[in-house]
């Protein structure tokens, strides 16, 4: 019987794809199939701090890597959810933490009774029932508790990371090359198809080298260099939705202890992040160059930093969107290659995560089913328009009049289905997930809530719990939440704990 099984992987392109890539696959397909990565010192990679969602998690266990190994290897933080400052309106701030908001009561979430408790006077903003949007701006952080009651929100806290992209890509090359990947330093000069069905046979190096594959994996990053310029695969552009088409980043001394949550800014053209590691903290400043330029770009991120900058500030230039195919014939796109969202939710890493997962479960032979592709391109455009729906909302759902740039986005035409779920949950606060989306009922609604999308009804089961059960319900949940959180340590603290050559450093 024919063996069919792939037996050799290129990988082009390192950075934080191209190791992810390479971790996972000697993790998982061991020593059945050799893999190999090219990358060139040259060429660099965008590196900069990155934040994450709590799926990260996933892939690191995966790979064996606890939270402590992960944590000292990259100068990470741990991070609790999103600040969003003055998107609906200027002086507005709310958390998107990650994890349940208050105590569900079958069959509704806890949300429906806030609503009718918010238009009663008996509640609170909504954050103030969710363990991770009260704990993140004390500065409080600990993971889930072993020896916690199994229903107290100390017991299973979701949490994800802040860490320095550049270090992680450093330490999955350790780990992959430890298990027989073999990397070549050098830049790609063209790329081989076979004359028959123009599947990828081989990439040849500057140096004159060929180096023949069946399966390609592409993270060569915005340039598609496997993807698109060798198979013109297409792309969706997603700019008519979001606009912002320019970043400018750059790291600044850290000031303080670093904050268990990401922070984002509303600005005049489009928003700034701050990503707090242990040595730095990383920033920038996504903008719409029709709306403003380089320069005044550059000078509202540096006018904005919480230290001294240390370096200056560098531009990206991006296209939101998508390949038609991010698996074509041979190729897989992975990362920037595939597609790019900005990183208003620090999405992108998990994007290059799903993607890995996705083609080891739909691990092809060297026949290469079309079955699979298609499943594996339909399984990949549903998460990017849902993700892409999700980012739409935080600027379509705005009330600021103080530039062009958010009028443009309060008035723009939606995608039906972001359009519908907005509708919605402002008749009754309802909101379905759409299979296994990415994000789930409390994201959504914690951020339709925080830009002002206030429902007017709330589901008719609600008013089976009489007006004094539903203020003590309300006052129970919240009185619980600050509990736990006055019972979880300083995220400085535990990070000293936790990472003591880092704390030795840093007295």
């Amino acid at each position: 019987m024919t063996d069919m099984r792939i037996k050799r992987i290129v990988i082009a392109g390192g950075g934080t794809a191209g190791w992810m890539a390479a971790a996972a696959c000697s993790k998982v397909l061991g020593g059945d199939c050799a893999i190999r990565l090219v990358e060139s010192e040259e060429i660099g990679t965008v590196g900069v701090g990155e934040g994450t969602v709590p799926h990260l998690k996933l892939f690191n266990d995966l790979l064996g890597i606890g939270d402590v190994e992960f944590i000292r290897n990259t100068q990470g933080t741990f991070k609790l959810g999103v600040q969003f400052n003055d998107w609906a309106r200027k002086g507005d701030s709310y958390i998107h933490g990650f994890g349940e908001i208050g105590h569900d009561i079958s069959p509704l979430s806890f949300h429906q009774f806030w609503i009718k408790a918010r238009q009663l006077g008996l509640a609170e903003d909504i954050g103030a029932y969710s363990l991770n949007t009260v704990a993140a701006p004390r500065g409080r952080f600990m993971p889930s508790a072993k020896d916690a009651p199994v229903n107290s929100p100390l017991a299973n806290v979701a949490y994800a990371y802040h860490f320095d992209a550049g270090l992680y890509a450093r330490f999955l090359r350790r780990y992959a090359e430890q298990r027989g990947v073999r990397r070549t330093e050098g830049k790609i000069a063209s790329v081989e198809l076979r004359p028959d069905d123009g599947f990828v046979s081989a990439l040849v190096m500057e140096s004159g080298e060929r180096i023949e594959g069946e399966l390609f994996i592409d993270c060569t990053g915005f340039r598609g260099l496997l993807i698109e310029q060798t198979l013109h695969t297409g792309f969706h552009d997603f700019s008519h939705w979001l606009p912002c088409d320019r970043a400018v980043a750059v790291g600044c001394e850290r000031v303080g202890p670093p904050t268990p949550y990401t922070r984002s800014t509303a600005q005049k053209a489009g928003w700034q992040w701050r990503i707090p590691l242990q040595h730095r903290t990383g920033n920038g400043h996504v903008y719409c160059s029709a709306h403003m330029s380089d320069d005044e770009a550059a000078a509202v991120l540096l006018e904005n930093l919480d230290g001294t900058p240390l370096g200056e500030p560098r531009l990206l230039r991006f296209t939101t969107g998508a390949r038609k195919q991010t698996w074509n014939r041979n190729v897989v796109a992975l990362g920037l290659a595939g597609g790019f969202l900005e990183p208003l939710e620090s999405t992108s890493i998990y994007m290059i995560q799903s993607g890995i997962a996705r083609l080891l479960d739909m691990m092809p032979q060297r026949d290469f089913s079309p079955v699979l592709i298609d499943r594996y391109n339909a399984r990949s455009r549903f998460e990017y328009e849902h993700l892409r729906d999700f980012l739409i909302l935080h600027y379509h759902a705005n009330e600021r009049d103080d530039s062009p740039f958010w009028q443009a986005c309060r008035e723009m035409a939606l995608p039906p289905r972001l359009e519908e779920n907005i509708r919605l949950f402002r008749d009754s606060g309802r909101f379905y997930r759409d299979g296994d989306e990415l994000f789930v009922v409390p994201s959504w609604v914690q951020v339709m809530v925080g830009q002002r999308l206030m429902p007017r009804g709330y589901h008719p089961l609600v008013d089976q719990m009489s007006e004094k059960d539903l203020a003590g319900f309300m006052a129970g949940v919240r009185q619980v939440v600050n509990s736990c959180v006055d019972a979880m340590p300083m995220h400085q603290a535990f990070l000293d704990k936790v990472c003591p050559a880092q704390a030795m450093e840093s007295a």
